[in-house]
């Protein structure tokens, strides 16, 4: 039987926010899960950007690079990622003794870090595909408007390709809500980590589980939701034409 005095008991764990250490977010629940998601995808996407120009770039030293940084952060599992970056540099005793320090031993900031580099890898191969795929039509147009080539990027291609990637773009989007789960495991107080905190008070795993599953079923019909509102409105022109 389902202890529902114990989900009700608990919900509020998976909502409220407490104090928290210096560099630590004080969110817990699903407030530290929307943290995580929002800034990772903030920076991922503006990151992606200019690594989609030069993931086409026709300069092997600008493409080769960022080929290999999407190569290796979409062919590796980010929670590898994520320890890498928050128990593996604290090994090196240069970065112990770097400015950098004071940031990289919050678990909070690497996990962003991990989530914002994993998901630029695959929003950049994303995008880039996208401006790879610009009809030429689009191109022709700015060129007999006598764009120069950045111009022509900056008002034409990039605008049209961030347009088309939205569909494959919120598959991301539900993707990386749902790795978000994993920050748990570094100590964070995210949805999953509430309820492994419940289970190990309580001895009962079913109950806090299923609470935080209903959260990210219910986020992740809200960004389907979103993302379909959005894709109506900005990808109208790719429709049937009506008669």
């Amino acid at each position: 039987m389902i202890d529902f005095a114990l989900i009700a008991d608990k919900l509020p764990s998976f909502l409220g926010a407490t104090d928290g250490a210096p560099m630590m977010s004080t969110a817990d629940g699903l407030l530290m899960t929307l943290e995580l998601l929002a800034l990772s995808l903030f920076f991922g996407l503006a990151l992606s950007v200019p690594l989609a120009l030069g993931r086409v770039s026709k300069n092997k030293w600008i493409a080769r690079p960022v080929w290999l940084f999407t190569y290796v952060f979409r062919g590796t599992p980010m929670l590898v990622q994520l320890f890498i970056i928050y128990y593996g540099l604290s090994q090196f005793d240069w970065v112990r003794s770097s400015w950098a320090w004071e940031y990289l031993q919050s678990a909070y900031v690497c996990a962003i870090i991990a989530f914002t580099l994993n998901t630029s890898a695959y929003t950049t191969e994303i995008i880039a595909g996208q401006i790879r795929n610009t009809h030429w039509g689009e191109i022709e147009a700015a060129k007999a408007m006598g764009m120069s080539k950045w111009l022509m990027m900056r008002r034409i291609v990039v605008p049209s390709a961030l347009r088309r990637a939205l569909p494959a773009y919120s598959n991301e989007v539900i993707m990386m809500l749902q790795g978000t789960s994993i920050a748990g495991l570094v100590t964070l107080a995210d949805l999953t980590g509430v309820a492994r905190r419940i289970y190990a008070d309580t001895y009962q795993a079913f109950e806090p589980f299923l609470v935080a599953g209903a959260f990210y079923l219910t986020l992740t019909v809200l960004f389907v939701w979103l993302f379909k509102r959005a894709e109506k409105r900005w990808l109208a022109f790719l429709g049937p034409r009506k008669a």
